[in-house]
Parts: C-alpha cells; sequence; structure tokens
C-alpha cells in the first residue's frame, strides 16, 4: 500500500477571529478518539462518548492508516486556533481542511445515526435510509462540521453512532475516529424547550399564574421561565428543594408581571386570595399576604388598601381600617368603593356624623356601573347586622335609607 502526505492547509485568519463574540467552545475533554481494526468487508457500529449539556453542533474526522502509520496531528489541537464553528470552510472568507496529514490508499464507507437500533439494522444489511448522514462513495479520508441544522443533532441528542463498512475485498484496515463537540454557553446552562416545559408545569402549579387563563397566563409563564433560567442552570434549579423551588418561582413570577407592565393584575389576583383565605377563617393569614405581597408595593392601587380594609374591618381592627382607607384615598379620592368602607369605620368606632355625611353626599350615585351606592349600602348593613362587630350604630345609619 502506497501512502501520500497530505499537508493540513488553513487559509484562516486566526485574528479576525479572535474579534468575534465568541459564544461557546470546543470541549476537547469529552472528545470520541478511537482507533478501530476492521476485516476485509466487515462493518462495524461505534457509538460516540456522550455529549455535554449545551453541545450544539460537532466536528468529526475519519482518518484510514496502515497498521504502523500514526497520526500527526490530533484533532482537538487543530480546533485550538478556532474559536467558533462558524469560521470553519465558510466560504471565500476562510476555509479550513480537517483532513489528517497522512492518510493511507485504504477506504471505507460510513454513515452516522442517532439511534442505535437503527446503526445495528445497517451493520446487518447496509440500509442507509435511516441515516442521518451517510457517505456512499468509498473514502480513505473524511471531515464535516455537523450542526442543529443537520438531523444529527438536536437539544437532546446525548450520542451519535458511526457505522463503518470495510471496502476492501483481501486487506485489513486502521480506522481513526475524532469527534469533538462545540458546546454553546447559552444551551450549556440546560434549559432546552423539553426542560422549559417542565419548570413551566411546576410554575403553573406552584405560582399564582394558575388562576389566570387565557394569553396573559402564558406570556407570565414563559417570562418567568425565562427570568429562573438566567438565574440558574437547569439542574441546578432541579436540585433545590421543594420550598426553595416555590420561593424561587414566586419571586420570579412576580418579577414577570413587573417586567411585563401588569404589576396590578398580580396585585389584584394576590388580593382576591386573601379574600378567599378570609373565607376560610383565615383573616390574619389573608391581612399578612396583602401586607407582604401588595401594600409593601410601590405600586399598590387605591382598591388593593381598600380589600386590606375590609379584612381590617372584619376583624374589628377599626384603627388600622381607617389608616389603609386614609392611603387609599389619597391615592384616588373618586373612588367611592373607598368611600362607602370609610362610612362604615367611622360607624363602628361611634363618630355617626361623619359616616352620615358621607352617605349623604354618594346615596344617589352608582358605586359601579352595575350597583348603585344605596343596595351597597343596604347590603353591607345587613351582613354587619348578622356578625359580631359592634351593632350600636348600625340601625342608626339603616334609618337613612328606611
Amino acid at each position: 500500500m502506497k501512502f501520500k502526505l497530505l499537508s493540513t492547509f488553513i487559509l484562516f485568519s486566526v485574528g479576525a477571529a479572535q474579534s468575534q463574540d465568541v459564544n461557546g467552545y470546543w470541549d476537547n475533554q469529552r472528545i470520541t478518539n478511537k482507533e478501530i481494526k476492521l476485516s476485509a468487508g466487515d462493518k462495524i457500529i461505534i457509538k460516540s462518548e456522550d455529549f455535554p449539556v449545551g453541545t450544539t453542533e460537532f466536528v468529526y474526522r475519519i482518518t484510514l492508516l496502515d497498521e504502523n502509520q500514526k497520526m500527526v496531528n490530533d484533532l482537538a489541537s487543530v480546533l485550538k486556533s478556532i474559536p467558533d464553528p462558524y469560521f470553519i470552510g465558510k466560504g471565500t472568507g476562510g476555509a479550513l481542511s480537517l483532513v489528517s496529514s497522512i492518510s493511507g490508499s485504504d477506504k471505507c464507507t460510513y454513515a452516522v445515526f442517532t439511534d442505535e437500533f437503527k446503526a445495528n439494522e445497517f451493520s446487518k444489511n447496509a440500509d442507509f435510509k435511516t441515516a442521518c448522514l451517510y457517505q456512499p462513495n468509498p473514502v480513505s479520508k473524511d471531515a464535516k462540521v455537523v450542526s442543529a441544522k443537520s438531523t444529527c443533532i438536536k437539544e437532546e441528542t446525548k450520542n451519535v453512532w458511526f457505522a463503518f463498512e470495510n471496502q476492501n475485498w483481501l486487506m485489513n484496515e486502521k480506522i481513526v475516529l475524532e469527534i469533538v463537540p462545540w458546546v454553546d454557553n447559552v444551551a450549556s446552562r440546560g434549559w432546552s424547550q423539553k426542560n422549559k416545559q417542565i419548570v413551566l408545569t411546576s410554575v403553573y402549579s406552584i405560582g399564582i399564574v394558575q388562576t389566570m387563563t387565557g394569553s396573559k397566563k402564558s406570556e407570565v409563564g414563559y417570562k418567568t421561565i425565562d427570568l429562573i433560567s438566567k438565574a440558574y442552570r437547569f439542574d441546578d434549579f432541579q436540585k433545590l428543594a421543594v420550598e426553595e423551588k416555590k420561593l424561587v418561582v414566586q419571586e420570579s413570577e412576580e418579577k414577570a408581571f413587573n417586567a411585563l407592565g401588569i404589576s396590578t393584575v398580580y396585585n389584584d389576583i394576590q388580593c382576591k386570595m386573601a379574600l378567599k383565605l378570609a373565607k376560610e377563617g383565615k383573616t390574619e393569614e389573608a391581612i399578612e399576604l396583602i401586607n407582604n405581597k401588595v401594600t409593601a408595593k410601590p405600586n399598590a392601587t387605591s382598591l388593593n388598601y381598600n380589600t386590606l380594609a375590609e379584612l381590617y374591618i372584619q376583624s374589628n381592627q377599626f384603627d388600622k381600617a381607617l389608616k389603609a382607607l386614609k392611603t387609599a384615598e389619597n391615592l384616588d379620592a373618586s373612588e367611592l368603593k373607598v368611600q362607602m368602607n370609610l362610612a362604615h369605620v367611622y360607624m363602628f368606632m361611634d363618630e355617626v356624623s361623619k359616616a352620615k355625611e358621607i352617605h349623604k353626599k354618594y346615596m344617589n350615585q352608582n358605586i359601579s356601573a352595575k350597583q348603585t351606592w344605596k343596595n351597597k349600602a343596604v347590603n353591607d348593613l345587613d351582613k354587619f347586622k348578622k356578625s359580631n362587630l359592634p351593632q350600636d350604630n348600625i340601625q342608626k345609619i339603616w334609618r337613612l335609607y328606611n
């Protein structure tokens, strides 16, 4: 067998390449480097080493050698001067030949598979139809960059299988297979679409977004995932304890509402959750929820403070209710729901004249588009009569409407 020297040539400006924004690296710690001896006419299947998380493409080189021939330069060392796979073989601007420095005249055909079963089928019947890449013409050397544009590598690809067939009828041959993965910095954080969906399911079950419907729910959900993915690698997030994970989701969820400009929606949902707790007899827990999650923030609205005041009224905390209502009034003095509760608080605090003054001022108006002030006042007073709240002054206000 004759051997011929093939000089590795590079038409490439390293300086120009290094000035580009490099978004990943060649992982020369997790390469595949295998020397295969193949008998005449035989086939063999070679599995790659596991690709690291974030592998978005890989370079492979196949070289056929004589028994005593050694490789001059391994593929990993050649790639050290190339910061980005974009610069490999990119037309007239720069090109790199990744062939071996020495190769023999022996030849083989090969195919690449993403599934071991399909690769084994090829070894039995040479059916290449299920291969993601196939070289039908016998070669003594070959090298390619395989990117996400190929079906050979997707987000979840962990391995590939190379199937070789010796094209010599009489002679054995030696094949050197080298594979070097390119790890994308962003993808290496592990947030594939599949993993995002896994965490999105948790967000929908842990966070307050579970109470939402429609497109806003999806917007908040995906924004929450975006914020979590910037703060944690996927594996690190999954390792958090249940309570830690819940806390991260809730904090990221609140930031998502703010980032989307719908912080008032977040506040309203928290208030609804607080009212639900109050109906379950957990009034103190409800008050704490609003104080910590809503009114402690600068974007709390007049109606948010009004809801807090209603909870204080229910629990006979009239001074705190009055303080909350005064804050609400400063935010929006025209909100009649706030004025109604002010009248109630004055009634319970024995300042009946102030209560009557408010009722008389607004009794001919609507408190909302569908409810009159009178209707709301009568309903509230009737509810108070059936409660454990002070009863002394209720009848005095009742007479205004009867």
